[in-house]
């Protein structure tokens, strides 16, 4: 697990909520605090769909896009006063997950998600690496791949960070 504080919060949100740079990632949960607390599950209800749209290709995920959601989380987090607080839980795609842990000679079919913690507590932005596996494992590889995939992404766009 690696957890990384943001340097500059005004260039990240405008990453993470504007631009596609975090369009890679599905929508676990978000949690946001303002005048309100809104939190919005991003599992998706097949059985909100008719039939014949419940299949893998009109539904390809069990969670919603980050994409199809980022609008909403800024719509709610925008305004004149700053959130009082924000989380993000975010797993990528699958196959972006495949090809980052392709890179190692571990075994990944045991991994089930990578995912990325995103959590603002008023004063500051903290991003938080983990992996969700399908069972118990002692090998660390795929953390270690997620992890240095994460901040040479991160580095890529420009996104100032700090490990703690």
């Amino acid at each position: 697990m690696l957890a990384l504080e943001v340097l500059s919060m005004k260039f990240f949100m405008s990453h993470l909520l504007s631009k596609d740079t975090f369009d890679t990632f599905l929508l676990e949960e978000a949690v946001i605090r303002t005048a309100n607390t809104y939190t919005i599950d991003g599992h998706i209800n097949p059985e909100f769909f008719p039939p014949g749209e419940r299949n893998k290709e009109q539904i390809p995920f069990a969670l919603r896009p980050w994409s199809e959601l980022k609008g909403l989380c800024y719509d709610l987090i925008k305004g004149k006063y700053t959130p009082l607080y924000f989380k993000f839980v975010l797993q990528i795609k699958p196959e972006y997950m495949e090809k980052i842990l392709s890179d190692g000679a571990s075994d990944p079919s045991h991994v089930k998600a990578l995912i990325l913690n995103i959590r603002y507590d008023g004063n500051k932005a903290l991003l938080t690496t983990g992996l969700s596996c399908h069972t118990f494992v002692m090998d660390k590889e795929a953390e270690i791949l997620w992890d240095n995939a994460l901040c040479r992404y991160l580095n890529e766009k420009g996104i100032g960070y700090k490990k703690l």
